[in-house]
Formats: structure tokens, C-alpha cells, sequence
């Protein structure tokens, strides 16, 4: 979490560009190199600025109806080549529906609904959820 133990301060993180370096920086300390990030919720403010910026350092992509996506055009979408797996529970009738609008212009997409599942349809659904995250991740070069 930001601004604790020997984390970046808080004010790193208030913008989408800080927001962005501070990811990159995690996946440098770790020594990450071409990860598949998975995306829940809140976390799309920091996954999506870097996916923008850097989705060609990142194997995949699976967002799970994450917040922020309506603040990107369809033409940044459009530039990003990284294979993505747009992954909800199709209870979420609030987020989702909006992250699936504005994600589906990313032109290495495909879609995985887990029926019965909500907004955190990894927890309402965990064998499908896995099940389709393997396959996935399977799938990727």
C-alpha cells in the first residue's frame, strides 16, 4: 500500500502517471518480466494507465470489471496489441457492463462471463474463474 513501510508516498499515486510509474516500479523490483496482470476493481486506476503506456512489456491482460475505464477513447484501447481476457460475473450489472463497453475496443480481446458470479466473481466462483483464467493464460505465447 502506498505511503506504508518502504513504499513510494501517497502523493505518487494521486495521479494516472503516478499511478502508472508505480506500478512499473513494482514489476521492476520484482523482477517481473512479461507478467500477466490481472486486474479486479479498483485496481484497473492503476492497471489501465500502464497497460496504455506499457502493454507491450505485459504477456496478458484480465481485467475484472475494473474502475476507470470510461476514461480512455476507444482510439487508445485501439493501440494496444497486448491479448486480454475480459473476465465478470454476470450479476455485476454495475461496473461491468460499462468496463465490457469501453474494453471491448481492445482489439486482442475476448470475453469470459461467470454465470451466477458478481462484481468479485473470483470469490462467488472460483473453479470458474480459474477455469477460465487457465485457459487463458494456456493460450498465451
Amino acid at each position: 500500500i502506498p505511503g506504508y513501510g518502504d513504499s513510494p508516498p501517497v502523493d505518487m499515486v494521486v495521479t494516472a502517471q503516478g499511478r502508472r510509474a508505480f506500478l512499473d516500479h513494482v514489476l521492476q523490483e520484482l523482477n517481473m518480466r512479461r507478467p500477466v496482470l490481472v486486474s479486479p476493481s479498483m485496481s484497473g486506476r492503476f492497471a489501465l494507465p500502464f497497460l496504455l503506456a506499457h502493454g507491450d512489456q505485459l504477456a496478458g491482460f484480465v481485467p475484472i470489471a475494473p474502475v476507470g475505464t470510461k476514461d480512455y477513447t476507444a482510439e487508445q484501447y485501439q493501440r494496444v496489441q497486448t491479448p486480454t481476457l475480459i473476465l465478470y460475473g454476470d450479476s455485476d450489472t454495475r461496473l461491468a457492463p460499462q468496463a465490457l463497453q469501453n474494453l471491448q475496443h481492445l482489439p486482442e480481446h475476448r470475453v469470459a462471463v461467470l454465470a451466477g458470479a458478481g462484481h468479485a466473481c473470483y470469490l462467488d466462483k472460483p473453479e470458474d474463474f480459474h477455469r477460465a483464467l487457465l485457459g487463458f493464460l494456456r493460450q498465451l505465447k
